[in-house]
């Protein structure tokens, strides 16, 4: 796995570019380059201006040649390429490349640490912790959404949580889709197990279902013949039944007050930090997220997998690429093939809707650095730390296994962690390098900016500057320690900056797969 500080690999060169990897024939920008520029230990100078975050060919790549990062192939040379040259999406393409997965040959577990760290949450009876106590409105589908969200407004109009101090707030949980939908394909078992995932969540203290009646998504197939909830803190009903908007309104507010009653029983206390469950994710990434934010966060997510913690990475058309590195990593064999089954599936998917696994990095990736989906799977892989891959799952599927664990899911950032949410992550840590501003409730997200110039001017949405790894000799590792430090932090009921800002009423992306009818 991708460990620079530990493996002593990186070097600051002539104060103004970063060798990740001694196999590497490009070096990275640390500040934005003249043309003509002469970098100490070079006998080149830069052949056209270069910008901060950009690649440098630092020996000459001939045409067809591999271009190497991170001791990795992050693509092959279009042209040749001088010595002290810009490379970037006119010179780089991301060619033929093949992987040998070696199932299973690199997992090691990691030494346990039994120090007792803890954090202030929410129990539930299923034996769950929350880190949030919120009344959230569900919706089947898309047209029972805006009583959803009328419920909600005439409940904070009525002051009812005023009388439940220990309730968070009310979450709307609305969407686009539930019907014009096959009721029996993927998408509709997708979306099931996304419903389900949000209406078990140990972040609300309660849940009120709302349906229109007749639609495919059908409340009675969510509810029937099973307990959602274990404390039984779930009410519902249809829009069609309870005879139009205005009477479900008032029958949604007399049921929004017995669920936050309940709800408001809950009080902070102790737990251990084995329950926590993170949500991993990089959005707006530059050509500094795999050298700073994301390989910290690998090192907080190790630091949580050694306490008993569990941490979710996704975006699996973000790890095209790089998957041998996971696959490496799997405890088990027939965990390694689960993970290259969801990737065959994505090539598969992929073909059938006339898109490419390459359609990254996106244009702020490129103006960011980044040029190859290659390039880009290799730096977002690093949020995964060093410990052994320990499951694979399916979109929204409940996490049953502590430890790094993999959930299948698109790189669009909102769906992603619309997915680990439902399966379970309390908390979630997003990486940004241009900017990414979203929030998403009932799980608290931590933004961390990989530069400092970013940090600076989005200073009022991000949480933590890790721009400093590079700016300023911080150690990967002193900075994995101090996000480990503010995840409990905010587990234990700090807000986030986005928190702060209101985020977190559009953000419910359910991954919608197949024909919309």
């Amino acid at each position: 796995m991708l460990n620079l500080e530990k493996d002593n690999k990186s070097q600051d060169l002539g104060r103004g570019v970063l060798r990740l990897n001694p196999q590497d024939n490009v070096v990275i920008a640390l500040r934005d380059l003249p043309k003509g520029a002469h970098l100490d230990g070079f006998d080149w100078s830069t052949v056209q201006a270069i910008p901060r975050g950009h690649k440098i060919a630092v020996a000459p790549i001939r045409a067809g040649e591999n271009v190497v990062r991170y001791g990795q192939i992050i693509g092959q040379a279009k042209v040749e390429i001088a010595p002290g040259a810009h490379v970037h999406s006119d010179n780089l393409g991301m060619g033929a490349h093949q992987q040998d997965y070696a199932h299973a040959s690199a997992a090691h577990d990691l030494a346990p640490l039994q120090d007792g760290r803890s954090f202030m949450g929410y129990h539930r009876e299923d034996g769950r912790v929350g880190t949030r106590n919120y009344v959230g409105i569900l919706t089947t589908v898309n047209c029972s959404g805006s009583v959803a969200r009328f419920i909600a407004e005439a409940a904070e109009r009525s002051g009812l949580l005023e009388q439940f101090p220990n309730v968070d707030g009310i979450v709307p949980i609305v969407h686009g889709t539930g019907c014009g939908m096959s009721g029996e394909n993927e998408g509709y078992a997708t979306l099931f197990r996304t419903l389900s995932g949000y209406a078990q969540h140990p972040n609300f203290g309660g849940i009120l279902l709302i349906g229109l009646g007749c639609e495919v998504m059908q409340l009675r197939d969510l509810v029937g013949g099973r307990q959602i909830r274990s404390d039984g803190a779930l009410r519902y009903m249809t829009i069609q039944n309870e005879g139009g908007t205005r009477r479900t309104i008032e029958r949604g507010l007399e049921h929004l007050a017995g669920i936050a009653a309940q709800a408001n029983t809950a009080t902070r206390r102790p737990a251990p930090v084995s329950a926590l469950t993170v949500g991993m994710q990089c959005g707006g990434s530059d050509g500094y997220s795999g050298i700073t934010a994301n390989p910290a966060l690998g090192y907080a997510s190790d630091l949580l997998v050694r306490r008993g913690g569990t941490t979710i990475l996704s975006e699996t058309s973000e790890i095209y690429g790089a998957e041998h590195l996971l696959t490496r990593r799997a405890k088990t064999v027939e965990i390694g093939e689960k993970l290259i089954e969801r990737v065959r599936w994505w090539e598969d998917y992929c073909a059938r809707n006339g898109g490419e696994m390459d359609n990254n990095p996106s244009p702020g990736n490129k103006r960011g650095g980044l040029t190859t989906i290659l390039e880009k799977s290799l730096g977002a892989v690093a949020k995964g730390g060093t410990a052994p891959l320990s499951g694979v799952y399916k979109f929204a599927e409940p996490i049953d296994e502590a430890g790094f664990v993999f959930m299948d899911s698109p790189g669009f950032d909102p769906c992603s962690v619309t997915g680990q949410v439902a399966s379970g992550a309390n908390l979630i840590v997003f990486t940004t390098g241009r900017g990414s501003v979203s929030g998403y409730q009932p799980t608290p997200c931590i933004k961390l900016a990989t530069n400092s110039e970013m940090y600076a001017r989005l200073s009022e949405d991000m949480d933590l500057n890790c721009g400093d790894i590079v700016g300023a000799g911080v150690s990967i590792e002193d900075k994995g320690a101090e996000l480990f430090e503010l995840m409990i932090q905010v587990a234990s009921g700090g807000q986030t900056k986005s928190e702060e800002l209101g985020f977190g009423g559009v953000e419910f992306v359910p991954w919608q797969i197949g024909a919309v009818m």
